[in-house]
């Protein structure tokens, strides 16, 4: 026994060893980049695609796309005072040239194969465990992320925009690592470093409670859990409450349908309030929605997650009937009812979400003139994820059976997954006003439909672009019509849970319920308690809001 626990904690410091390398890597990386953007006058909007890319031109110059704001109006004033600043003028004409270009249609299969083989490879018995390896996964991903970089390099023939810099860059390999850069420092970074952050914070808080699953408890720890996933993000909420929720069910027969509510609210439709919610509101983030502007989603927030305790609640109640008295005996204990261990990871979990909400490069830190430099923000993040790791011990984690599997999951997939989106984010740049998206309700079920079966978060990416390119209507956000971006925002984070693959938790929630000896249901049966419920939740939300 003493040798058993030796090894776990050997495990341990190995596991804490590997991750501070890892984040020491990336901090450097951070350092060396922030240095090479910072020799130069770094342009207010450098870290954003947001701001790299503004708005299309109309007219004959509707093929063109701006990069930002400030920057489209420098050009065209160059272009126009040809005597005074004849250098200028031809850097733009040459610039906005290279931005008319359109990638070629097939440029976005890899982007297309990469999310089919998400969606897919999973449901077959013949792959499905070869999927399980995130060293599988990464090959995908980097092999269909290395064919686009390939097309760039030898069959695309122009120069890229580089949203960093703001610079353009040469046809060829230089073009092909500029779309790598793109992907990886101004989008990839950011992301997962959130990620990262909240999975291994939350990872060390660990939740123990004497209750039993009575209709009313269940109810509480789902609604509580959809109040904490805007503010810890879905992935944090769902490792902070699924094992006290599969606790209090122990010895419930029906547990199944708890589960599959836990995941619709806590997974997903809890997420929407902030953008360390979910992915998809964090890729808005990065690309210039106000930190705050999701609060604005609060109503439609309550009213789904309100329909779906309600509907929980009934369905619990009329479970119950067919439970034994045994099931909800408590048995004595001189434990205190709850516990909470690793707390002062809360503390660093503050921290993280001040660093997000407060330190975005492109903007003023809140009621002073700093700028906060590239990956300032990131590095801080990282720092408070090791002091989590230093500060909360092995015992706490072993509580909460943390491993890093699931982050690294989506670190492996989703570093193809930038790479590959850079064409079809291109392309839908200059011709997403040609899709016929043109109201909030064909941006909702559009973007839910497409978030359903695959991943949610470059789903989101594809619609943003898209908004970005339709007719001003109402106030805009990032350059999105306010009431198309709150659509698209409604319609990735509520409808991710339509299906397993909808979002990154809920495979992670089914796989902990399975190994708690819970029979979960199949793909398609997964689908039947999601149709039923869901989808007259999700016809009313749009009757109501949009």
């Amino acid at each position: 026994m003493e040798q058993s626990h030796n090894t776990l904690e050997s495990q341990q410091k190995q596991k804490k060893t590997g991750v501070l390398a890892v984040l020491t890597m990336v901090l450097a990386t951070g350092l060396w980049v922030g240095y090479e953007v910072s020799v130069g006058d770094q342009p207010e909007h450098a870290v954003t695609e947001s701001h790299a890319i503004e708005e299309a031109h109309h007219t004959e110059h509707s093929a063109e796309v701006g990069t930002s704001e400030d920057h489209h109006t420098k050009s065209a004033h160059d272009q126009n005072d040809h005597a005074e600043h004849d250098d200028h003028a031809s850097n733009s004409a040459e610039h906005s040239a290279g931005l008319a270009h359109v990638p070629a249609w097939y440029s976005v299969l890899p982007f297309v194969a990469l999310l089919l083989c998400i969606a897919i490879l999973p449901l077959f018995h013949k792959t499905e465990h070869w999927w399980e390896k995130n060293s599988n996964r990464f090959l995908v991903a980097a092999g269909l992320g290395v064919i686009t970089l390939l097309y760039y390099a030898f069959v695309d023939g122009h120069g890229v925009h580089d949203h960093i810099s703001h610079g353009h860059s040469e046809p060829g390999v230089p073009a092909a690592m500029t779309v790598l850069k793109n992907a990886l420092m101004a989008e990839y970074i950011p992301f997962i470093t959130l990620l990262f952050s909240l999975y291994v914070i939350t990872g060390g808080i660990a939740i123990e409670a004497r209750i039993v699953g009575k209709p009313y408890v269940n109810t509480g720890l789902i609604g509580l859990g959809a109040l904490l996933a805007s503010f810890v993000g879905t992935t944090g909420a769902a490792m902070l409450l699924i094992r006290p929720l599969l606790t209090a069910n122990a010895k419930r027969e029906y547990v199944a349908h708890t589960v599959i509510f836990f995941i619709f609210a806590v997974c997903n439709t809890g997420g929407c309030l902030l953008p360390i919610g979910d992915p998809p509101l964090f890729l808005g983030y990065l690309r210039g929605v106000d930190f705050f502007w999701t609060l604005k989603l609060w109503p439609m927030w309550l009213f789904a997650n309100l329909m779906i305790l309600a509907v929980y609640f009934f369905w619990d109640t009329m479970f119950v009937r067919k439970e034994s008295a045994e099931s909800f005996v408590i048995e004595s204990s001189d434990a205190p009812a709850l516990q909470v261990f690793g707390s002062l990871n809360l503390l660093w979990l503050i921290c993280v979400v001040i660093c997000v909400a407060t330190l975005d490069p492109s903007k003023p830190f809140p009621g002073t003139s700093f700028k906060a430099p590239m990956y300032f923000r990131e590095m801080l993040m990282l720092l408070f994820t090791a002091a989590s790791l230093m500060t909360t011990t092995s015992e706490v984690r072993r509580k909460n059976s943390f491993n890093y599997d699931a982050i690294i999951e989506v670190a492996a997939l989703f570093s193809g997954i930038f790479i590959c989106m850079q064409p079809p984010v291109q392309i839908l740049n200059v011709y997403g006003k040609t899709l016929g998206f043109d109201s909030p309700m064909k941006f909702f079920w559009g973007t839910g439909t497409l978030s359903s079966f695959l991943d949610n978060a470059p789903t989101y990416v594809v619609f943003f672009e898209t908004a970005k390119t339709m007719e001003p209507v109402g106030n805009t956000v990032a350059g999105v019509s306010e009431i198309f971006l709150i659509a698209i925002s409604l319609g990735a984070v509520f409808m991710g849970a339509m299906t397993y693959i909808g979002n990154g938790p809920n495979f992670m929630v089914k796989a902990i319920a399975e190994k708690n000896n819970i029979r979960m249901p199949s793909f398609f049966g997964y689908m039947f308690y999601s149709v039923a419920v869901l989808v007259p939740i999700f016809l009313l939300t749009t009757l109501i809001f949009l």
